[in-house]
Parts: structure tokens; C-alpha cells; sequence
């Protein structure tokens, strides 16, 4: 008995899913049912018109017909059922009987004869067709930002990860990545590389046409003068970008604060919000020169009126150079005291040894012009002046202790105390030693005992010496070594037009040439010993001559004058003796 399903008028009235559903195969193939050709071309048609494919790769629309725990399985209008895993899913867990999805076949038929679809493959699919015209024709596009990465993001577009550059997600720099992740943007798919089926999107490129429009508003209202909000961009050393609103201005470091700094960081933060005056701009109005300290009123202005000259005041040291050091009065009020004003001594030291940068320090008000806004101060004015009672503390004659302070090519400069110094030529540091330079005899630091041997408190000079702290050795010397005086002694150098002799540690004297000359017409040389006269005694140059030649040349001169004398005796006797026989021949005859 034949099916009632096979009844070719209720073939008519079905679909092809039916009919594949109601007919009887078997009995078909077995041949005990016959379908008649024109009816079996006529489902074949059905079939071809109404039925998926399998074998194409293209992607096609199926509907959600039921979902387990693992898996959805999807009505695609083909033959059966496909399976899809839920995990390809994940991206919307909102799934449900009935929604439209799109699907690749994966694999045609499992063991089960089932197929096995793709949502995922599908997605890629569509995804790079969707990517590719939305780059061809510039459309902005909706991302999801998963993650970050190195030098930005990752965006995921269609179902494709996109690379989002950091330079790309704004046009300011961007410090904090991590607030996009999980965000939804509008991008622009600025660039594809097909071969290595890479995507690179841009969020700033969205903003920059806006941007543009907006900065050649605001470029063509800049005026010198004009007040504008802007944002802290950038810091630098030199000084701080703000943002005008896709214009940037700068402003210099020395125009953040009245006040010296060291750097913009003290005053400012980046992202903060400032009120800012423009400067000036150059012709394009593409370099603009911004200030915040203009829009307060000058410190000098809101000065204490009362201020005046004698005046006491204290304040921060800000900068320091050799010539002084700068103090802050008042907030961007400085006052220069110089190194001359730090201390009553007239020599002169650094800055640096008196004060160092952020003391608190006092000082006393020099000079004050408001016009000119400058102001001197002084530090030593707070002490009493060392000099008013010099006369009684440091009087000519008198003994003192006192630090080694300087070297020059012509003495040394020792201070008694704080405020006092004085001078010690290089010819008053010693008696007997010959000193080329004061390094010499003396080290800095050292204490050396001083007399004072000159004062003039007009010009706040003292002259002191170190040897006349001590007696005059030469003083002794000139009796020992008096001229006519005999002493023993070694040559000690041969040297120009004589030779050296040292008696002591103070005394070396010089034997010209031709008084080294020995009795047998021979020359003293270096290590001989030998009798040596003083011929020459100078206190005054501190000059001792000496000759060995003189010891046996005055036995010679003795002899010759002896001789001299016997023969003038001689002479006279004999002359006397023909006076007496003149003055007989006169008796004699008569006269």
C-alpha cells in the first residue's frame, strides 16, 4: 500500500524540506514506488532554487533552531542541520533561538552525517570585506579596544584585531593607555596589508578634520593681549605647551613666575587647566608665545610701601654667583647683596663662602629704586664695623695671631679676625732666608705670628711683618763676621766670576776670582779648605765678601811696609850725619 505522503497532490502543496522529509526512500529505491519524471525534475528544480550548496565556500545566513550547553545548532536551508561550538559565540553570550547568523561550512558532513559550520571563519570572512570597503570609501567604523600592546592597541573590528598606535589615539600625547581598554571608538581604517593580513586604525585621524576647522577659528581671532583657557600638554625645562584647543602656545620658563625657578614642573602640572595671556605670535601665527605671570599684578607694584633704605629685611638666597648672591624680599623681589657687603674683610672671597642657595638669610637695605624695580642689600651692616676702634686693638709695635689667608707674587695676606687682614711683604717674612714666593715659606691655613708695623685706618690697610717677631740674627752676625775677621771654611760651589762659601745656615758668602788665588799661584777648588778674610760685610743686603788671597798678601804688604820703614831710617841717619859735619866745616871756618 502505497504512502499517503507519496500522493503527488500533496507533493505539490509541499516544500522541498518537506517532501525530503515525508518521502520514502526506500521503497523508492527498491522500485515499488515510482515518481513519475516530470514531477521528479520538477523537485529537482525545488531543490536547486531552495537548498544551500555544500560544497560552496561562500558565506550564507542561517537561524538559530535550538542551543544546548556546547553547542547552537543552525538551520541553513540545506539538507540538515549544521553544528556551531558556542565558544564562537563568546563575543555575544546574549545568543537566542531565532537570531540570524553568519556562517562558512567547515565540514560537510561529520559521522553523523550532520555539517559543520564556521561562525567564526564567517566572521573573518565578512569581516575583510567589510574592513576593505570601509578603507576604500573612508568610513568610520565602531571598535572594541581589547587590550594594550607595545606602542598602542589592540582594536577589534568585524571580528579582526586591529593594531591602534599610540601616536594614532589622540592628537595630544597620550600618558595613561590603560583607561581605553574595553571602550567602544570610532576608528578610521587607515591602513591594510593584505599579505600579512594586518589592519592599523586611527581615532586621532577622526578628530584631526574637526581640529583643523577649529584652529583656523581660533588662529584667525589671536590677538596680542587675548586672554584664553588652555591645557597643559607638554613640560619641558624650558618651559610648558598648552593646549588652546588643537592650537599650542608655549610659555617660556622665565614667564611662568615672578619668582625664580628651576624648573616649570614647580609651577604647573600636565593636564591642568590654566588661563593664559598671548604674547606675541609670528606672521602665520604658527609659533604663539604665551604667559601666566602677566595675569598677576607685578610683585614690585604690590611691594610694602613703607620700604625704605636702612631698613632690615629677610628673605631666601635664589641664585649665587662669584660677584654675589641674589636674595628673594618678597615674592619676585629680589635683592643683590654683594660679596664686598657680605663681610668687613677688604679681601675679597666668593659668594659661595658665605651663603648657598635656599639659606635663609638678613641683610640690610643699600639701595632701593621702585622705578627701576633693583634693590642692594648688605649682610655685613648687621655686625658692628671691626675698623672703629683699630687703633686700640692693633697698634703700631704691637703682637699678633693670625690665619694665612691668600698668596700674591709679592706677600702674604693674613687675617687678624673676621673683617681684618693685613699684608705681609715678602722681604718682612724672613731674615735670612732669600724667598722667590710666599708658598715658599708659608702654607694657607697656617698661623703665623705678625707685628704690626703700619696702620692706616683711612685706607683700611695694615702692613704687618712675621720676622720681627724674632731678633735680628744679622745684628750678631755683623760683629762675628766684621770686616778684617778670619774664618775657616769650605769652597762650596764654583760659580760665575768666583765661588761660594757657607759659614752657617744664614751665611754664604762670595770669593771673587782673583781672591781664590793660593800662595803658590794656584786657584781654590770646589771641597778645598781654607783661612778666608771678610773684605765686605752688607747688613742692610744681607752681601758677605770674602778672600783667601788676602790671608798671605797682608804678610806680604807687612814685610814691604817693614822693609820700607827700615830703609827710611837708614836714609835719615845717613842724613843727619852730613848735617853734623856741614855744621863742624861751618865752625871752622868761621861761620
Amino acid at each position: 500500500m502505497a504512502d499517503t505522503n507519496t500522493n503527488p497532490e500533496v507533493q505539490e502543496q509541499q516544500n522541498p524540506a518537506q517532501f525530503l522529509e515525508n518521502f520514502n526512500w526506500e521503497k523508492y529505491e527498491e522500485g515499488i514506488e515510482k515518481v513519475e519524471d516530470d514531477k521528479l525534475k520538477e523537485f529537482e528544480d525545488l531543490v536547486e532554487k531552495n537548498f544551500v550548496e555544500t560544497a560552496d565556500d561562500d558565506v550564507v545566513e542561517g537561524t538559530v533552531v535550538h542551543l544546548t550547553d556546547r553547542e547552537a545548532i543552525i538551520d541553513i536551508n540545506a539538507k540538515s542541520e549544521g553544528v556551531i561550538s558556542l565558544n564562537e559565540f563568546r563575543y555575544n553570550p546574549d545568543l537566542k533561538v531565532g537570531d540570524k547568523v553568519e556562517v562558512l561550512i567547515d565540514v560537510r558532513e561529520d559521522k553523523s552525517g550532520q555539517l559543520v559550520l564556521s561562525h567564526r571563519k564567517a566572521r573573518v570572512i565578512k569581516a575583510w570585506d567589510r574592513v576593505n570597503e570601509a578603507h576604500d570609501k573612508g568610513e568610520i567604523v565602531n571598535g572594541f579596544v581589547k587590550c594594550r600592546t607595545k606602542g598602542g592597541m589592540i582594536v577589534d573590528v568585524f571580528g579582526i584585531e586591529a593594531f591602534l598606535p599610540g601616536s594614532q589615539i589622540d592628537v595630544k600625547p597620550i600618558r595613561d593607555y590603560d583607561q581605553y581598554v574595553n571602550k567602544t571608538m570610532e576608528f578610521k581604517v587607515v591602513k591594510i596589508n593584505h599579505e600579512f593580513k594586518n589592519v592599523v586604525v586611527s581615532h586621532k585621524a577622526l578628530i584631526e578634520a574637526d581640529i583643523e576647522e577649529q584652529k583656523k577659528e581660533i588662529i584667525g581671532q589671536l590677538e596680542k593681549g587675548q586672554v584664553l583657557e588652555g591645557v597643559v600638554k607638554n613640560i619641558t625645562s624650558y618651559g610648558v605647551f598648552i593646549d588652546l584647543g588643537g592650537v599650542d602656545g608655549l610659555i617660556h620658563i622665565t614667564d611662568l613666575s615672578w619668582s625664580r625657578i628651576n624648573h616649570p614642573n614647580e609651577v604647573v602640572e600636565l593636564d591642568q587647566k590654566l588661563n593664559v595671556v598671548i604674547l606675541d605670535f609670528d606672521d602665520n601665527k604658527s609659533r604663539i608665545q604665551l604667559g601666566l605671570k602677566q595675569l598677576q599684578k607685578h610683585p614690585w607694584e604690590a611691594l610694602d610701601a613703607e620700604l625704605k633704605v636702612g631698613d632690615k629685611v629677610k628673605g631666601k638666597v635664589v641664585v649665587i654667583a662669584d660677584y654675589g648672591a641674589f636674595v628673594e624680599v618678597a615674592e619676585g623681589v629680589e635683592g643683590l647683596i654683594h660679596v664686598s657687603e657680605m663681610s668687613w674683610s677688604t679681601h675679597l672671597r666668593s659668594a659661595q663662602d658665605f651663603v648657598k642657595v635656599g639659606d635663609e638669610v638678613e641683610a640690610v637695605i643699600l639701595t632701593l629704586d621702585r622705578d627701576e624695580r633693583k634693590m642692594s642689600l648688605g649682610m655685613k651692616q648687621l655686625t658692628p664695623d671691626p675698623w672703629t676702634d683699630i687703633t686700640a686693638k692693633y697698634p703700631v709695635g704691637s703682637k699678633h695671631k693670625g690665619i694665612v689667608r691668600n698668596f700674591t707674587n709679592f706677600g702674604v695676606f693674613v687675617e687678624l679676625e673676621e673683617g681684618i687682614d693685613g699684608l705681609i711683604y715678602i722681604s718682612d717674612l724672613s731674615w735670612t732666608k732669600k724667598i722667590k714666593h710666599p708658598s715658599e715659606f708659608v702654607n694657607i691655613g697656617d698661623e703665623l705670628e705678625v707685628e704690626v708695623l703700619e696702620l692706616d685706618v683711612e685706607g683700611r690697610k695694615l702692613s704687618l711683618g712675621h720676622k720681627q717677631t724674632t731678633e735680628n740674627p744679622w745684628d750678631k752676625y755683623e760683629q762675628e763676621f766684621a770686616v778684617g775677621t778670619v774664618h775657616n771654611a769650605a769652597i762650596d760651589e764654583i760659580v760665575d766670576k768666583g765661588a761660594t762659601i757657607q759659614f752657617n745656615d744664614d751665611i754664604v758668602a762670595f770669593v771673587p776670582s782673583r781672591h781664590l788665588e793660593k800662595e803658590d799661584g794656584k786657584k781654590l777648588k770646589k771641597g778645598d779648605v781654607a783661612d778666608f778674610k771678610i773684605i765686605e760685610f752688607n747688613k742692610e743686603f744681607k752681601k758677605v765678601v770674602a778672600s783667601h788671597t788676602a790671608i798671605f798678601k797682608e804678610e806680604e804688604e807687612k814685610n814691604v811696609k817693614a822693609a820700607a820703614a827700615s830703609n827710611a831710617t837708614k836714609e835719615k841717619t845717613t842724613l843727619g850725619d852730613l848735617d853734623a859735619l856741614q855744621e863742624l866745616k861751618d865752625k871752622m871756618d868761621g861761620k
